[in-house]
């Protein structure tokens, strides 16, 4: 079979190896969708965190179950399934608190170890969710969204709640999607005006406001000067996890979706005299990939719009670098293999 390799910054290349065999408790998958994020992006340009080369890239995948020992599990041959890339130890104080996504021992598929970039897999049963009533496409769309999931719950949203989400590129439009399924009214922000047309025209948002106009200035006149609640950043550019302080109100909190390799400052006087919450959202957990898979299967929302950028797995090599360039206007890449 085939495997695209990273070897290092800005170079793939193809590799024929062995089709993986089956190993206990796990299923060989027949990867069919690979998503495209920003982590395959800063692995490819050398700027990802918690990352060593050579990897193979891949952790956003959705495929077929081609070989499972029907003894050990419900799966059977043949169904479809999305992947649950985070590999826990279940031993550690984060797993015993039901916090896998923040395991010790964390591996994550496609960053820690070798991703989906192949045309096999072998995964652990508990890492799969079988998803036959889903397309490939919308199944592969699980994992991204959720991590918008996984932020929200940490946030504790709820109707009627207002927010402000920094960065409308992948991660950030799966926080406000899923926060307009529970009935939050979503503030978006971002430099990209095509992707702040994006936001109203798919999924209503209430309001936008360009970063690069005068930010503070729009949200006082949006909220009559009383600031938002809650502030989502998934930007993971370290200026505008700094400015996301100035958009909270009194008592108000912040998260961090985004990762940035960065040390991050703020003003400690402004920080304390708010009261602020300031917390970290890191990939999420088999709950709320549940809660995206029943989002999902409810087709309330035309989630095909968000896949703008598709391309075969022989021309993954030739296409990857263009979906890197600004005016591309990738929202979501994805990778198809028959």
């Amino acid at each position: 079979m085939k495997q695209i390799i990273c070897n290092e910054p800005e170079r793939l290349s193809f590799i024929d190896v062995e089709k993986p065999l089956l190993a206990p408790k796990h299923a060989l998958v027949k990867i069919q969708r690979i998503g495209i994020c920003g982590t395959d992006i800063h692995a490819f340009k050398g700027d990802q965190p918690f990352f060593t080369y050579p990897r193979i890239l891949g952790h956003e995948l959705a495929g077929k179950i081609e070989e499972v020992n029907e003894m050990e599990t419900n799966f059977e041959k043949g169904d479809q399934v999305a992947i649950i890339p985070y590999l826990h130890c279940e031993n550690c104080s984060a797993c015993k608190l039901g916090k896998t996504n923040c395991c010790a021992r964390l591996k994550v598929i496609g960053v820690h170890q070798d991703g989906g970039m192949q045309e096999y897999l072998v995964v652990p049963l508990q890492n799969l969710i079988q998803v036959n009533d889903l397309t490939l496409d919308e199944a592969v769309l699980l994992e991204p969204l959720a991590i918008g999931a996984h932020a929200i719950r940490r946030a504790k949203i709820k109707e009627g709640d207002g927010i402000l989400v920094i960065g409308a590129g992948p991660i950030g439009l799966g926080v406000m999607l899923l926060a307009k399924e529970i009935g939050a009214k979503v503030i978006a922000m971002d430099v990209n005006k095509q992707r702040l047309e994006f936001c109203e025209d798919w999924l209503g948002v209430e309001e936008t406001i360009d970063a690069l106009g005068a930010p503070v200035e729009e949200l006082t006149d949006i909220t009559n000067g009383m600031f938002v609640p809650t502030v989502f950043d998934a930007t993971g550019n370290k200026q505008s996890m700094e400015t996301a302080f100035n958009y909270i109100s009194y008592g108000g909190q912040l998260i961090y979706v985004g990762l940035v390799k960065q040390p991050i400052q703020f003003y400690d006087p402004d920080f304390h005299k708010r009261e602020t919450t300031l917390l970290g959202s890191r990939n999420a957990t088999l709950e709320d990939f549940q809660f995206v898979h029943d989002v999902l299967k409810k087709r309330n929302i035309d989630i095909s719009a968000f896949i703008t950028h598709r391309t075969s797995f022989h021309n993954v090599i030739k296409t990857f670098p263009s979906w890197l360039k600004t005016d591309s206007n990738v929202i979501k890449a994805v990778v198809e293999l028959n």
